[in-house]
């Protein structure tokens, strides 16, 4: 099982990094977390431009699934024509969402290229997964997941702000991908998103094995975040994500 970040900026792409979005392979399949914009051109490092096999959409903000459009160009418009259809496990509306934002006069609709498979919480398999999905604490429907495969899990928190239900979701994970989008300063808005403090203080409730900082929003020094997090009381591996990064959890 390997975890490649693609893209981890938060809310819009940075100069670095493309928003969110994780590729998780095992067996050769290979599952996309997120697909927010900026991240299909970064996805062509670490996979063949045909090769995405399943897709999980945390929410449908754009910087968590907006590159979704372009990926239907890719496999519309193909040299050899269209091609087979992508599972896109998403919560309610994503259709409608997507196509919006696509939309052009007399342009085939997302579903030519993507079969939608609507989100709920609870756990079903995807190829050699078994993914968990639950319900966050943002302010549209979100679901953080956990990708589990011969053992070994990563838990993905999407965009929250502080839940029990990301806690459970991460128990004893070998990796928690936690938001820290935050700066650890008075006056958090709640239910929206971490700082890395929180971030730190869910992994360490979670007893996960490593904690990687995700969502990092382009304004807000990383240093800084690290530093917040580093008041969160975990005592395992702590870093910053980074665009290109790869977990090889065996």
């Amino acid at each position: 099982m390997k975890l490649t970040i693609i893209g981890c900026s938060g809310s819009f792409p940075g100069p670095d990094s493309p928003s969110s979005c994780y590729l998780i392979e095992a067996e050769g399949f290979r599952l996309l977390l997120d697909f927010g914009n900026g991240s299909l051109g970064a996805l062509q490092r670490h996979a063949g431009l045909y090769d995405v096999d399943a897709i999980l959409l945390s929410h449908l903000h754009a910087d968590h699934c907006l590159d979704l459009c372009a990926y239907h160009v890719v496999r519309t418009y193909t040299p050899d024509g269209p091609l087979p259809k992508v599972p896109v496990h998403a919560p309610a509306g994503a259709s409608k969402r997507l196509n919006a934002a696509y939309a052009m006069p007399d342009e085939p609709v997302l579903e030519n290229s993507f079969d939608f498979v609507r989100l709920s919480p609870g756990t079903r398999h995807v190829g050699p997964f078994e993914v968990a999905a639950a319900a966050m604490n943002h302010p549209v429907e979100t679901y953080g997941f956990r990708v589990t495969h011969q053992g070994r899990s990563v838990a993905y928190s999407a965009d929250t702000g502080e839940s029990a239900e990301l806690v459970k979701l991460a128990h004893e994970a070998d990796v928690l991908l936690c938001e820290a989008s935050f700066l650890d300063e008075p006056g958090l808005t709640p239910g929206l998103h971490l700082s890395g403090r929180q971030a730190a203080e869910h992994a360490s409730r979670a007893e996960a094995g490593a904690l990687v900082l995700t969502h990092l929003v382009p304004w807000y020094d990383k240093s800084r975040i690290l530093e917040d997090a580093s008041r969160g009381g975990f005592a395992g591996p702590m870093e910053l994500a980074r665009s290109g990064a790869v977990y090889d959890l065996g």
